[in-house]
């Protein structure tokens, strides 16, 4: 199962819309999920053309998000356990952090920092898609491509700025 990871889109503050780049990263994914800092909902609306979309509130996000969007969410797939966050701690402590809340997961979606990350930390894994938008704390703008199957296996996909 493909599953779209995308978080930090601050549309339209970072960015008038979504870099046409992220709808071919996406295109055959069953599922997208979104680590907030949406900021409107036109980004849903957009993202869910592709497939379902499951979503949390950020801090950025638009107080219409913040009220329909939950915080924080478990979600089983395949057979794994994740959890999906924005997180709003400080970079060099927030996996620590944001590992408290949750129990039983195999991996931990997660998004604020903008900064990309796959990797595991103690017993879960964690993945952080960066931004497609706004690389103030990485060196380039990109997404993620989860691969579901007997194992969690994913991808930090680069978005070349020629195809912004």
């Amino acid at each position: 199962m493909k599953v779209g990871i995308i978080s930090d889109t601050h549309v339209p503050g970072a960015a008038s819309s979504l870099p046409p780049a992220v709808y071919e990263i996406f295109k055959g994914a069953e599922l997208i999920l979104h680590a907030g800092d949406i900021v409107e909902l036109s980004v849903l609306e957009e993202l869910s053309a592709i497939a379902p979309v499951e979503a949390v509130a950020g801090n950025m996000d638009s107080p219409d998000l913040q009220i329909r969007l939950p915080r924080k969410k478990t979600l089983a797939i395949g057979k794994f356990m994740v959890g999906l966050i924005h997180g709003k701690y400080r970079i060099d402590e927030q996996k620590e952090l944001i590992r408290k809340e949750f129990d039983n997961v195999d991996l931990i979606v997660y998004g604020h920092s903008h900064t990309p990350f796959w990797g595991r930390v103690g017993d879960v894994l964690f993945l952080n898609p960066g931004s497609p938008t706004d690389n103030q704390y990485a060196p380039y703008h990109s997404v993620a491509v989860l691969t579901v199957g007997e194992a969690l296996t994913a991808e930090i996909v680069r978005i070349e700025d020629s195809l912004r």
